[in-house]
């Protein structure tokens, strides 16, 4: 293939494989508006995502927020409050 492309770039010249390089890529992208993606799968998966990061916060942000203060205070030697 690569050999054919170079003979006709030497006959034709370089328009001829610009339009030989255009018609081959025509040839192998879908129809325009048959790629439309998965945009409803990306919306619900977002909003899991989003619902499941506030019910962890909701029920382990005190927790984590004590954890986090005795470390910084484990840390800067203020143990005890």
């Amino acid at each position: 293939m690569r050999l054919h492309l170079v003979d006709r770039a030497l006959i034709d010249g370089p328009r001829a494989l610009a339009r030989d390089v255009a018609r081959r890529l025509a040839a192998r992208r879908p129809a325009r508006g048959t790629d439309r993606g998965d945009v409803p799968g990306w919306v619900l998966i977002t909003l899991m995502t989003a619902g499941l990061v506030l019910v962890l916060w909701a029920v382990a942000g005190p927790a984590l927020s004590d954890v986090f203060t005795n470390a910084i205070q484990s840390v800067t030697g203020e143990i005890g409050g």
